[in-house]
């Protein structure tokens, strides 16, 4: 059974760090491209951040300079790393996994408010 379980969601200031993490099970990991999405109340969910099995990153515009998508292959767990929040970065923050299909985490929220 294929399980994407994330942690690491908070209330925050402006301005602070934060890192989520992803554990990953059921699947070969190494082989999955991982994403981070988010979804803020009343608009569609959206990418914030891809890994390739290779290391290749993307960023959304949006976050480009403020956080890092990494990926450890030993623990089966992708990170997001989220520096400088700002309140337009409030959502539910979900993990992905594209492994022959496309698998979904429950959702960690994030609140950045003062």
């Amino acid at each position: 059974q294929i399980q994407l379980m994330e942690s690491g969601g908070a209330l925050v200031q402006p301005g602070v760090s934060l890192r989520l993490s992803c554990a990953a099970s059921g699947f070969t990991f190494s082989t999955s491209a991982m994403s981070w999405y988010r979804q803020a109340p009343g608009k569609e969910r959206e990418l914030v951040a891809r890994v390739s099995m290779e290391g290749n990153t993307n960023y959304a515009d949006s976050v480009k300079g403020r956080f890092t998508i990494s990926r450890d292959n030993a623990k089966n767990t992708v990170y997001l790393q989220m520096n400088s929040l700002k309140r337009e970065d409030t959502a539910v923050y979900y993990c992905h996994a594209l492994w022959w299909d496309s698998y979904w985490g429950q959702g960690t929220q994030v609140t950045v408010s003062s």
